[in-house]
């Protein structure tokens, strides 16, 4: 059956994905690697990947909370023609949900803020001001996801290739 999942979202049509099959789908994650697969490979191809992102980050299930913040890295990868505003958006949510202390939820938060602070230099300033703020939380979940990623989005590879990025 895992395996099968894996193929199935591997192999589906985003533009055919309704609803209630991303509803069913995600109620039966039970691992990280079927959560993200079907995140990153056809959930966030579909007319429903921002609203899902935002709608399973407040939910308790652990892989349905991990797939909303899955969906949000995935769409800051993919999403090439996606507005800065979209994944702004994102960064509330990640502050809020940054105090969840289950492992598979708390990486997820930490990659979707990485990956929205790797798209361009604007949202890497906003992505990297969001890691500080947590990063001096008394929370210690929140102050590894902010710690973790400022460390990432500082570096030297992140800011010479967003640099490259921005004068083309």
């Amino acid at each position: 059956m895992h395996e099968a999942m894996i193929l199935a979202c591997m192999i589906d049509v985003p533009d055919l994905v309704t609803e209630k099959q991303i509803e069913e789908w995600v109620r039966d994650f039970d691992s990280w690697d079927v959560c993200d697969a079907c995140c990153g490979s056809l959930f966030d191809k579909s007319k429903y990947a921002y609203a899902k992102a935002v709608e399973w980050s407040s939910r308790e299930e652990e892989f349905v909370k991990r797939a909303g913040f899955a969906l949000m890295a995935s769409l800051a990868v993919h999403d090439k023609i996606g507005i800065d505003a979209k994944f702004e958006k994102f960064l509330p949510i990640i502050v809020r949900e940054s105090t969840d202390g289950r492992n598979f939820v708390m990486k997820a938060v930490n990659w979707a803020l990485r990956q929205i602070g790797k798209r361009n230099l604007h949202l890497n300033r906003a992505a990297t001001l969001t890691a500080r703020q947590l990063s001096r939380l008394e929370d210690r979940n929140s102050r590894w996801v902010g710690s973790d990623a400022y460390r990432e989005l500082t570096s030297r590879s992140v800011q010479e290739r967003l640099k490259r990025q921005n004068k083309r």
